[in-house]
């Protein structure tokens, strides 16, 4: 029988699951170093008191334990001793880091002793979560960064550029005093920050600082462990923790939650992964020749639906919830993880705190090793309920296809997409009289609740919306271009769900190449003057920055915008006929009326408006929450521009008629 198979028989579960604490256990008195390898024949400690270099201090052999793992007992206080395993498996001997190392060395090459507690920032635990709304997913306004991006470019004046320690520092602005670094993002009203992976990934040479390079961190080489190439010493382990810390913390006090993009669904190398070459086949879907499937695309998925492998991701993530006091997790081709892990991910995570969110890609980059009914793809998700998925049909239905760069959507002249931004609109849930067979991707809702869905248009993979806009449509000028940008931005901040925009979409983010002559797609490897952020261009574009300001603003003024429940969008969200096409409008009913209208044609249009009199808050040019001017009767909408208006409720008969049959 193949070892996979072996790996999936209830006798080797049944033998060989562990369900205590492993790794390097530290304390003053004494470290227990506990490692999961069920097939050694051996399993020998290294211990180096650096974490690069000839410094052996000495090998001894750990002795076996329960359920196949391997314990070995230092006496003493160990903080800050490195360390490997040479783990044998038939005969072939391999030198590994931890699977379960809390920090490493420079490159992540050696484990190490850690007292975590030493490393918290003054007050550090008694920073609270910063509160958001009601604190439904909801209510969360998610913005998603690199590290090195945020404050690597000279416009950033950071004295931390690239670093942790950047989202530190506060009072950065530009010489016209335009605010930037964490003031930005207090003054554009984000709740959640979303980092690109920042855990220790391997393309990045911690110890060249100097050299040319850059990875967005998809490639995972220690995942209970820092980036490296983030702090600023890479050398002891002890302050990317530290920092990592300090980053949360200044974060926390800022009043913005901290989500970590997380990537356990592949390892940086197969064979020559540390889980691998700790238990051989084990961490991985291997076919029965022994190939390993690759559903990411990046030559191997790892075995989420293998006890010990769901373990290993559910303590890793409690692990960074829990020491880290992190808000939120965002998975990478979660489609690979099996359904039974991210829902008990997800209750884990409840313990800590209840108002984490977690939330990921429900696809995968290729063939998996399980069936597709068993993996947390985005037509699952009713069986997550306590996870969200990216809905790739707002965003195409907004801005095109997009892998077909010249293709346009709604907003950029492409015609019969009103169903698609309808159904993104109610949140993918299920919703009366929405056409299914039009919408491009989903035959059936596919969320159980509004909490479920993340809207976008834009993130780090692919061209930003103004750089596809520049490509689809690159007869319009700039002006013309930036009302697509708008009306985009409007449709993802009014439709229910939970909002998501990449840094710098606010002031219209690009990432041309020169290297190439054109936009960069992909740019997880590309320079930094590809990846990084200008800030430069918010001052440039400051009225596109203002709008979307504006429409963060009269989102978190308004909770009719932020529902919860199927029911609640079902009951109080109605579609209103367009004249013409290329338009949309709804009415929200709750303690105020809320109106919405798009208008994706380029002439102006007229609209025949609900009874009563209406304040218009948001139109082409301007959005917040100030009155721009009243209406009544019918309006103009602007092309390529949307219309948001508000009818206060009166008391009595009136407004429970209006509210029984929803205007």
């Amino acid at each position: 029988m193949p070892m996979a198979n072996i790996f999936d028989t209830n006798e080797f579960n049944e033998k060989y699951y562990y369900n205590g604490a492993l790794g390097a256990l530290y304390t003053p008195e004494k470290t227990e170093f506990r490692v999961w390898a069920p097939t050694a024949s051996s399993v020998v400690l290294n211990t180096f008191s650096e974490g690069l270099g000839d410094n052996k201090i000495d090998s001894v052999s750990m002795e076996q334990a329960e359920n196949g793992t391997w314990i070995y007992t230092m006496d003493g206080d160990k903080n800050g001793l490195y360390y490997t395993y040479t783990v044998t498996v038939d005969e072939k001997s391999n030198d590994v880091v931890d699977p379960y190392a809390k920090a490493v060395g420079a490159n992540g090459l050696r484990g190490m002793v850690i007292d975590l507690k030493a490393t918290d920032p003054e007050g550090f635990r008694d920073t609270p979560r910063p509160t958001f709304g009601s604190c439904n997913p909801t209510d969360a306004v998610v913005y998603e960064t690199h590290v090195r991006d945020f404050s690597n470019h000279p416009s950033s004046n950071s004295r931390y550029p690239g670093k942790f320690l950047a989202f530190t520092e506060t009072g950065k602005k530009l010489p016209d005093g335009t605010p930037t670094g964490v003031d930005h993002l207090r003054e554009l009203g984000v709740t959640h920050v979303q980092l690109l992976p920042s855990y220790d990934y391997y393309t990045v040479d911690e110890t060249k600082p100097d050299r040319p390079q850059f990875n967005w961190g998809y490639d995972p080489l220690n995942y209970n462990a820092p980036e490296g190439s983030y702090s600023t010493n890479p050398y002891d382990g002890a302050v990317r923790v530290n920092e990592y810390k300090q980053m949360v913390k200044a974060l926390h006090e800022n009043g913005i939650r901290v989500i970590m993009d997380v990537v356990y669904n592949h390892t940086m190398f197969a064979e020559g992964s540390y889980l691998n070459m700790t238990v051989p086949h084990y961490y991985h879907r291997t076919r029965e020749d022994g190939t390993f499937y690759d559903g990411s695309a990046c030559n191997n998925e790892t075995a989420s639906d293998r006890p010990m492998c769901r373990k290993y991701i559910v303590d890793s993530v409690v692990h960074w919830a829990s020491e880290y006091m992190l808000d939120g997790f965002r998975f990478d081709l979660m489609g690979i993880h099996d359904i039974v892990t991210m829902n008990e991910i997800s209750a884990e995570l409840k313990k800590i705190d209840p108002t984490i969110i977690v939330y990921g890609e429900g696809w995968t980059g290729g063939e998996c090793g399980i069936p597709d009914e068993l993996r947390a793809l985005k037509c699952n998700a009713k069986q997550y309920p306590g996870v969200g998925a990216f809905s790739d049909d707002i965003r195409d239905g907004i801005k095109g296809h997009v892998f077909n760069l010249d293709e346009k959507g709604f907003v950029s002249g492409a015609e019969h997409f009103e169903e698609n931004i309808k159904f993104g609109v109610v949140g993918c849930t299920d919703y009366p009289g929405i056409d299914m067979e039009k919408v491009s991707y989903s035959n059936a809702a596919w969320a159980a609740a509004p909490t479920q869905t993340v809207n976008y248009v834009e993130a780090h993979d692919n061209l930003t919306i103004w750089d596809k806009l520049a490509t689809s449509n690159p007869e319009d000028d700039e002006k013309t271009r930036i009302k697509m940008d708008k009306l985009a931005a409007g449709i993802v901040f009014t439709a229910q769900g939970i909002p998501f925009i990449q840094f710098g979409q606010d002031f219209l983010r690009t990432k041309y190449n020169e290297e190439i002559g054109g936009f960069d797609e992909n740019s997880f490897r590309s320079p930094d003057s590809v990846n990084n952020i200008d800030w430069n261009r918010k001052a440039q574009y400051k009225d596109v920055f203002n709008y979307y300001k504006g429409l963060i603003a009269f989102r978190k003024a308004h909770k009719e915008l932020r529902f919860t429940t199927t029911e609640q969008v079902a009951e109080n969200l109605k579609f209103l006929d367009c004249a013409e096409p290329n338009m949309v409008a709804y009415t929200l009913c709750g303690e105020s009326d809320i109106l919405v209208i798009y208008n994706a044609n380029r002439e102006d249009k007229t609209f025949a408006l609900p009874e009563g009199k209406w304040e218009v808050f948001i139109n082409g040019d301007k959005a917040g929450t100030d009155v721009l001017e009243k209406v009544s009767g019918e309006c103009t909408v602007a092309g390529i521009s949307m219309l948001v208006a508000v009818r206060k409720q009166s008391s009595g008969i009136g407004s429970a008629i209006r509210k029984l049959f929803r205007f």
